[in-house]
């Protein structure tokens, strides 16, 4: 088993780098950076002013066999019925999509936090990473797998999935 991030558009120097190093911790696998897509304008909604997620993510190449592929951008991602995402996942297709848009203290007009920062983009890579293998969202308010409606959920939970989510995950 192997998961690649794809960068979809700029990704700051380092960030996936320093990513890539966490979510191999937390699957044990190895995790490759890719060399993503650059050309995000297809996907953009003009009058919301930002990206229509699933729509990215099917840009994404699809995964070989035993491997997950999930696209990391900076930029905002909405789906139709919710104002935002913070990231989609694709369960039949091994491939998922993350922004760290949002995930930044800077967005809501605090001082950066780096740690805080890469807390919660950890979190909702391997959340997004738990869907390509089937999992659900989960009750376990702790778990990684809980849905976040908001950042105070994502703060909340652990980077690591429950004793009942773990198991259901087959590298």
């Amino acid at each position: 088993m192997k998961i690649t991030f794809e960068p979809l558009g700029h990704i700051a120097d380092g960030i996936a780098e320093t990513l890539k190093d966490s979510v191999g911790r937390i699957f044990g696998c190895p995790v490759e950076i890719g060399s993503g897509l650059c050309d995000l304008a297809p996907t953009h909604d003009p009058t919301r002013n930002q990206y229509i997620s699933s729509n990215l993510l099917a840009l994404l190449r699809k995964p070989q066999r035993n491997e997950r592929v999930v696209g990391i951008t900076e930029v905002d991602l909405f789906v139709p019925r919710l104002d935002y995402v913070f990231g989609e996942a694709e369960p039949s297709s091994g491939r998922a999509i993350v922004s760290l848009c949002r995930l930044r203290q800077e967005y809501y007009g605090l001082a950066a936090d780096e740690a805080v920062f890469y807390d919660r983009a950890v979190k909702e890579i391997v959340h997004e990473l738990g869907h390509t293998f089937g999992l659900g969202h989960c009750p376990d308010n702790r778990c990684v797998m809980h849905f976040s409606n908001g950042l105070a959920d994502t703060d909340l939970k652990e980077a690591q999935f429950c004793t009942r989510c773990r198991p259901r995950i087959i590298l």
